[in-house]
Formats: structure tokens, sequence, C-alpha cells
């Protein structure tokens, strides 16, 4: 009976902290059309409900009854698998992620602020992240489209380069939490936020967040869309609620990475000041997780979109080189203040 309950708590948590991520995705939509709109002098969203507040309601029930079309020539299987492959690994991510502090009990049982937490944590996150890229190749090819296949041949180039860069500028944050570990990565950084590691290592915090906007494919790094020259990308032969899952897997992975820097570099949910720990510790995690989606949206509003040859450039002889050196100097470094200690 105490193994059947702690199942069906353990379901109805997955299923309350994926509502959450997938109400997030939803309202992240609404929260960029509003923003981009200002920066542009325009309102945004305002028909559907008070202040447009309705309307990710009204695009996903738009979605879900929309035709569902399979090109002509369409390797089928293939193509109704691959939205689903894109989707599910940005998910899957949210699994490790510690949104706070204190457990709670219910039925004699206790609640974490988070799924469950690994020894491999963030090594967990870019494995099946990493997944992802297969979707975009795959659906790309199985459309049957010159301009899908480009996209998605675009897409594994990219994601694949800036992947290595991305994992490098964690192993800061891994050899000074020793652990890898999201709980305990977020628990060393306590006590202020002169511990956060983000002032200990601010160039893998740059080289992380960059390589974060070139992982999600968004502006200037949206190669693999690029609406301009390939009409809509990996994705231009999908319509109704496939489109809608490569839609959603976009906006959950901005929030994946988001999260990851928020726990790895930002102190996670702990207060800036211990005189604010008042405060809830998941309003200071959500807090630190939307200003890095503000910084997203605002870079998508100012910054035009790179050539090709410049976005694999930049990676393979500026930010690779850059890790790689962040690495040697933090390993160094880490060495003689133990063997000191």
């Amino acid at each position: 009976m105490d193994l059947t309950l702690k199942l069906v708590l353990i379901v109805v948590q997955i299923a309350a902290v994926m509502g959450v991520v997938l109400l997030h995705v939803a309202y992240l939509t609404y929260m960029e059309r509003k923003i981009l709109g200002h920066m542009q002098d325009r309102l945004g969203p305002m028909e559907v409900g008070p202040h447009g507040l309705l309307q990710p309601i009204a695009d996903g029930l738009k979605l879900f009854f929309k035709e569902d079309i399979i090109p002509t020539g369409a390797d089928k299987f293939l193509f109704t698998a691959a939205p689903i492959l894109v989707l599910v690994p940005a998910l899957i991510g949210f699994a490790v992620v510690p949104f706070g502090r204190d457990s709670i009990s219910l039925f004699g049982m206790t609640i974490n602020p988070f799924i469950t937490d690994i020894n491999i944590g963030i090594l967990y996150i870019l494995a099946f992240s990493s997944l992802g890229a297969y979707g975009v190749l795959l659906g790309g090819w199985a459309s049957n489209s010159k301009y899908s296949l480009l996209g998605g041949l675009r897409s594994a180039a990219q994601v694949i380069s800036y992947e290595l860069p991305l994992g490098m500028a964690l192993v800061g944050p891994i050899l000074l939490s020793e652990s890898l570990s999201m709980v305990k990565m977020t628990t060393a950084q306590g006590g202020g936020a002169w511990h956060w590691f983000v002032f200990v290592q601010p160039v893998a915090f740059v080289i992380y967040v960059i390589c974060a906007v070139a992982e999600t494919n968004r502006l200037p790094f949206d190669l693999p869309e690029a609406e301009s020259e390939l009409v809509a990308g990996f994705f231009t032969e999908y319509s109704g609620m496939r489109f809608a899952f490569f839609f959603l897997a976009e906006y959950a992975n901005m929030i994946l990475v988001s999260c990851i820097a928020t726990a790895a570099f930002l102190g996670g949910w702990q207060a800036p000041l211990p005189i604010l720990e008042f405060i809830p510790p998941i309003i200071w995690f959500l807090a630190k997780v939307y200003a890095i989606l503000f910084f997203f949206i605002w870079i998508r509003g100012t910054l035009p979109r790179l050539r090709f040859d410049q976005l694999m450039g930049f990676c393979w002889k500026i930010m690779i080189p850059l890790a790689l050196a962040n690495i040697l100097i933090t390993s160094v470094i880490a060495y003689f203040v133990h063997a000191r200690g």
C-alpha cells in the first residue's frame, strides 16, 4: 500500500511539474509578443481577453483544430515521430531541476521541490537535450522538401557545434561545487550573492548564455528557421498539433536552459542577501529564470541574423578555445586552493 501511494504521489508530482512548465511555455509566447510589441512601439495581442491574456489559449485551440497535412512523398512514420522526438527531451530535463529548498510532508511522505536529485544531473540534461537534434534533422529529412532538409542540416551542424562549448562552460561550476548534482551545485552558492558562481566564472557564464541562445535556435542564431531564406526551415511542411509540438519544444528549451543557468551560476533559489530569505525560494528562482528569458527576447528585438559561416566560425574559433582556457585556469586555481586547504 505504501509503494502504491508513493507511486501515485510521484506521478502527481511529475504531472504537476509538466503542467506548470507547459503553462509557462504558453504564456512565455504571450510575454514575448508583448515585450517585442512595446519595443517596436506596438501593443501586441489585445483582442482575446483583457490585454490579450487569453491569446495563448486561443492559439492552442486554433492549432488543435487545424487540419493536419502530410505532404506527398513524405516518410509518414518519421514525419509523425520527429515533433515528439523534439518535445519529449525538452520536457524530460525538468526532472532534475531544483525549484526550491523546502520539502513538505503529505500522507507521511516527503515531497521535494524537484522530481528527483541524481548525482549526474547536469550530465543527464545534456544527454537528453542532445537527442532533440535528431528530431529536427529527421523532421527536415522526412518532409521531402528542400527547404526543410536545409533547415534540418543547419540545425544539426549548429546544435552539435554549440553543445561543446555549452557543456564545457558548465565544467567551471562543476569543479567549484565538486558535484554534477543540480541541488548540490545550488546549495554550494548559499550565503549571499557574492558566493554565486557567476562572479567567479563570468567567462563561463557569458559562454553558456551565448551557446544557450544558439542551442535553442533563437535570433541571432536562428539559421535553421531563417524565414527570409528557408520559409520556415525544418518545420516548413508541418501544420496543426505537429507544428505546435515544435513550437512548444523551442520555448520549453528556452525555459530549461534558463533554469540551468539559474542553478549553475545565479544561486538557484538562494536570496541575494541573507536578510531577504523571508521571500519564498521559488520566487527567487522564477525571478532569475524570467530575467534570463527577458534577455532572450531582448536580443531577438535587437540583433540581426548572422550568416551561417559566421555562426560556425564564431563557435569553433572563439567559443571553444575560450571555454577550454576557462577550464584550464579554473582547474589550476581549484587544485592549488585544495592543496593549501
